[in-house]
């Protein structure tokens, strides 16, 4: 089976009206959350499901489209917006439990505890169904400062993760910051995720949770040899994941890197080549956001971008042991509740 860890919302037109409408009503038409019929939606999907029948993708977990979600909006638009999402997402999976399954949007909003999102995120999990969240690491969109994923304020999202059994998709939003354009900033907040969480010592304080890093992990993995260097900036971390307080084997900055998971969402051969030589196979799971940001026809291969599986199962350097934890495998350790 080849598992996408990493896709969008596949909603009718009518929802992203329903959305426009209620951003310009500034949230006054909480009430008229877009109904869109089951055969309306079904008919709607056919696209999709030719999409990826045509790479050859099985199963794909689906999360809301991030720069649509308002995180910088004000508390009123998020909530409704958040909830309306994962509500479309649920009737998605409901529609095609075979195909897909449903990661849950968080109402984050800047300035406020990370705590105002675990009520809907364990509406989705216990009511819904869904099996992951999806987490923006910079809810301001680059308008103002958000405390950096190592810091204590993420710890309560951390915490119902793990109690929860459920993995985190980190992927930034929307970008209202004029000095760099939306592609530059997820690029940019992953990577300051990333190194945040490293530098904390996160997943040595919660040893059960489950972070994947979309889009290959930032800028991370592809400037590795910087931060080996910045030896002094990562001190080793005891397991109890004190700074400074040394285990009886400390271990590198690789290995500190390797507690987290990535996707294959880059679109380059050569990219996905280096991110696995990096981290290795076991920490690397199938993802391409097929249909989004990668679908445009690659003129060198005739294919779109986004079509990713040629190209790893064309890379001599791994084993089929590899090409399985890849497509299928890993994502299998991290998600509960995927088909057989």
């Amino acid at each position: 089976m080849i598992i996408d860890v990493h896709s969008h919302l596949w909603a009718p037109p009518e929802f992203n009206a329903g959305g426009m409408m209620l951003v310009g009503s500034d949230g006054h038409y909480s009430g008229m959350e877009p109904k869109i019929s089951d055969d309306r939606y079904l008919d709607y999907l056919q696209t999709l499901f030719k999409a990826l029948d045509m790479v050859g993708t099985d199963f794909q977990m689906v999360s809301p489209r991030p720069f649509t979600m308002l995180h910088s909006r004000g508390q009123r638009l998020v909530d409704i917006w958040t909830r309306w999402t994962n509500n479309a997402i649920a009737q998605q999976v409901r529609l095609a439990p075979t195909r897909f399954a449903g990661m849950a949007g968080l109402p984050q909003v800047p300035g406020e505890p990370i705590e105002r999102v675990l009520p809907e995120m364990e509406r989705c999990i216990k009511e819904l169904g869904f099996n992951s969240i999806l987490i923006n690491p910079d809810p301001a969109e680059g308008t103002g400062h958000v405390p950096p994923m190592g810091d204590a304020y993420w710890y309560p999202l951390y915490e119902k993760m793990c109690e929860h059994d459920v993995p985190g998709l980190i992927h930034a939003c929307s970008c209202c910051n004029g000095r760099e354009t939306y592609a530059n900033h997820f690029i940019t907040e992953h990577s300051i995720a990333l190194l945040s969480m490293i530098k904390a010592g996160v997943m040595q304080r919660f040893p059960k949770l489950k972070i994947i890093v979309a889009h290959g992990g930032g800028s991370v993995p592809y400037q590795v040899g910087r931060w080996r260097a910045e030896r002094g900036a990562f001190p080793d971390l005891g397991k109890d994941g004190v700074q400074g307080k040394l285990s009886e084997a400390p271990g590198s900055f690789d290995d500190a890197l390797r507690a987290f998971h990535f996707d294959t969402c880059l679109h380059s051969p050569l990219s996905v080549e280096l991110l696995l030589k990096v981290v290795g196979t076991e920490n690397v799971c199938f993802g391409t956001e097929r249909i989004g940001s990668g679908s445009q026809i690659n003129p060198d291969t005739g294919r779109s971008y986004d079509d990713m599986k040629p190209d790893i199962e064309a890379m001599g350097f791994l084993t089929d042991a590899d090409r399985h934890k890849i497509f299928e495998g890993n994502a299998r350790r991290l998600f509960n509740g995927l088909p057989g």
